[in-house]
């Protein structure tokens, strides 16, 4: 459908059933109204499209499962409410030029596939990476012009670069491979992205999250063929909301803290001859920590412990969800929690001593859940966002409470969502 048709739709609202069937019927409104300004926001920079489509990746969750995946581990996760939307269109030069609503337009040709040690660190080098890998498969991708406008959040702790990734994925998937790669493939596209162009070493987790939509448990054991198994699961099944609360810390500069985890955790499995502590028996492990210490350093071998003990939580959490045990799954979470603060350590970095937001978030919010629900880190860590389930009876005393410590709207309540990236069928 043409640019100006597509607006006119959305605006007189016919685009309404496609939207319900992601975004529910609750705030038709607000999201048929976004849509708006984002065909709108399309037209402005990029005049009339003869061909113009719409498309959605959500933001993730981590319900359990902290820094397992970089080492071939299990995680549950799951895709949310929040997510980047994109009006795309095809276009015959070989350049993806993007404009991002808050950022500058960004242009990257595709002349060059390899990763441009200039683009370390940048949206440009995800777009490389994302095309290269798609190349690399055989398929001729060509250019695109994309306007995104996202409530993913950078730094958020919903995975606002993997939500980026599978978008840019979706798209040129759509105009260049005829729709021929599953979410799975969409997700390690983006790893590679992030991985190799992007320059931040990462499990694959959060692409895999908010490739496939719902909620899922992922067990990485065959890097290959991931098994990835649905879910059922709403945290009102348990009388609570989801909660993510913003620390008001950033990632900004934490890219060593976090290469460290899984460097230090394969310093550990290396002892054993293996590359991945996956491959490393528990039980060798443990009874081998005496000799390991004089390989490995402390800390390595607290964050390798962490990965143990969490592998087993994973599959906990995943029990008591599907028996809807609402106190073992509590139980599940803040021992998993208390792993992170502990053993992992990726409650605060060690080159910011003086910089404990996410400890001090973490610490009132087990104060104002008085012994209730659950609360643990969430995501990478170090900065960004804790996770709460937080009794539908202290949700607004909770919300509350946070932003009196924390900062007005630093509380976002959300929701699983069932689908992952798509395009909008729309006719």
């Amino acid at each position: 459908m043409n640019s100006q048709s597509l607006l006119n739709a959305c605006r007189n609202k016919q685009l309404d059933p496609v939207f319900a069937s992601v975004y529910g019927t609750s705030d038709l409104c607000a999201v048929h109204d976004r849509f708006c300004a984002l065909i709108e926001g399309f037209m402005h920079h990029f005049g009339e499209a003869a061909d113009l489509s719409l498309f959605s990746a959500p933001g993730r969750t981590e319900l359990i499962g902290n820094h397992t995946d970089h080492q071939n581990g299990c995680v549950i996760a799951g895709a949310v409410s929040l997510d980047a939307i994109a009006a795309a269109a095809p276009c015959a030069e070989p350049v993806i030029s993007l404009v991002s609503e808050g950022y500058a337009p960004i242009q990257v040709s595709l002349s060059t596939l390899s990763p441009q040690e200039s683009e370390k660190n940048t949206t440009a080098a995800l777009i490389r990476g994302v095309a290269a890998e798609m190349a690399k498969r055989g398929y001729a991708v060509s250019g695109a012009n994309i306007y995104v406008s996202s409530n993913v959040l950078s730094g958020s702790g919903l995975s606002s670069s993997a939500c980026f990734e599978v978008l840019i994925g979706c798209i040129l998937n759509e105009f260049y491979c005829g729709g021929a790669l599953d979410a799975q493939t969409l997700a390690k596209i983006g790893q590679v992205a992030e991985n190799v162009f992007f320059g931040k070493p990462s499990g694959l987790m959060d692409q895999m999250a908010c490739a496939v939509g719902g909620c899922v448990y992922i067990d990485f054991a065959d890097l290959s063929a991931p098994k990835v198994v649905p879910i059922t699961f709403s945290p009102d099944a348990f009388d609570c909301a989801l909660v993510i609360v913003d620390s008001g810390a950033d990632h900004a500069d934490l890219t060593d803290d976090y290469a460290a985890i899984p460097a230090e955790m394969k310093q550990c499995a290396a002892f054993f001859g293996k590359t991945l502590l996956r491959e490393v028996n528990p039980d060798t492990f443990f009874d081998s920590v005496k000799e390991l210490r004089t390989q490995a350093t402390d800390r390595a071998v607290l964050r390798s412990i962490h990965f143990f003990n969490e592998i087993e939580r994973v599959n906990l959490l995943k029990n008591a969800m599907e028996a809807n045990d609402q106190p073992a799954f509590f139980q599940t979470v803040l021992e998993s929690g208390r792993s992170s603060w502990e053993l992992l350590q990726n409650i605060s970095s060690p080159s910011h001593p003086n910089e404990q937001s996410v400890a001090l978030a973490l610490t009132f919010a087990q104060r104002l859940l008085h012994g209730q629900g659950a609360v643990r880190v969430h995501g990478g860590g170090f900065a960004g966002t804790i996770q709460a389930y937080v009794p539908h009876s202290m949700l607004d005393a909770f919300v509350n409470g946070m932003e009196q410590v924390l900062h007005p709207g630093c509380c976002h309540v959300l929701t699983i969502r069932p689908v992952g990236c798509l395009k909008f069928a729309i006719d």
